[in-house]
């Protein structure tokens, strides 16, 4: 295994994280790779205590169990993805790729961003979904986010009409 730093990828199992994978291999592939899905932890737990609409009443626990339960299952599934993902680099030609599932409550972008500078990572690769402008000023873009914010580098590969869809 490699002392170097890893560089970070955003992975969402997405046809455009594959193809990120995948085209910076031939670049990028003599550096590991670390492959980061992210997840937003509490979101079960937010669906399980809002009010019920139409009630004046405050926010109760409707049922904290199947919350937990909804958690770890977020959680474990970002972390399937996250192999998947390593997975897919070293099929493509990195030699070193680890998975990591982090659970935040920030932006995608500025969790990236915090796990690239927490790893002296040297770059950044994310795929692009190709939303449409007004999408991206809607619901914000990570790779915008990430090619104006950014201390390091950062690849964004767009995914084609063509790409498979995620495995």
């Amino acid at each position: 295994m490699t002392t170097a730093a890893p560089v970070i990828f955003g992975f969402d199992g997405s046809a455009a994280a594959q193809r990120a994978v995948r085209d910076a291999a031939p670049l990028l592939g003599h550096q590991p790779a670390l492959v980061v899905t992210v997840w937003e932890a509490g979101r079960s737990f937010d669906a399980a205590t809002l009010p019920m609409i139409g009630l004046e009443e405050p926010p109760t626990v409707l049922d904290l169990r199947s919350a937990i339960d909804a958690e770890t299952e977020l959680y474990e599934a970002a972390k399937r993805t996250a192999r998947h993902g390593a997975r897919l680099a070293r099929a493509a030609g990195f030699a070193d790729a680890t998975g990591l599932a982090v659970a935040d409550t920030l932006a995608v972008a500025d969790t990236l961003m915090r796990v690239a500078r927490e790893r002296d990572s040297p770059g950044i690769v994310v795929g692009a979904h190709g939303h449409r402008k007004l999408s991206e000023l809607l619901l914000g873009s990570t790779s915008d986010t990430l090619v104006h914010k950014a201390d390091r580098p950062v690849v964004v590969v767009r995914a084609h009409s063509n790409d498979p869809a995620p495995a």
